[in-house]
């Protein structure tokens, strides 16, 4: 019983730790940190730090279609954070560790204020 108990303390305080770094994310992009814990519209939000159209993180409920459109919002987020490549594939496969690191290092979001929905329409 009580490894049960210690492997639910353990699985909550990553809940926890994983909501406190993309609200984090978030806000170090301009956007509000209460977004990271709204079903749908922080994947929306995601899309939009990643320099994409906000209708990207729709696609995230498509199954199939999630893999390639997260891989490439992913991809978004690390150059929105001045990163390479090699920092998508660690997001995409290690992202436990990836995303404290954008949202807790010193990573600067290189776009500045948030850009309108209409200029994310567009692309």
């Amino acid at each position: 019983m009580i490894p049960v108990i210690l492997v639910a303390i353990v699985y909550l305080a990553l809940i926890v730790f994983m909501i406190t770094s993309f609200w984090k994310l978030f806000e170090k992009a301009g956007r509000p940190g209460w977004a990271a814990i709204i079903p749908v519209y922080n994947y929306m939000v995601m899309a939009e730090i990643g320099q994409k159209p906000s209708w990207w993180g729709l696609m995230l409920l498509v199954p199939f279609a999630n893999i390639v459109f997260m891989i490439m919002i992913f991809d978004g987020i690390s150059k929105a954070f001045g990163k390479d490549t090699a920092f998508t594939v660690g997001l995409i496969f290690l992202g436990i560790v990836f995303i404290p690191m954008l949202a807790f290092g010193n990573a600067e979001y290189q776009y500045g204020e948030r850009s309108s929905n209409s200029d994310l329409l567009d692309n």
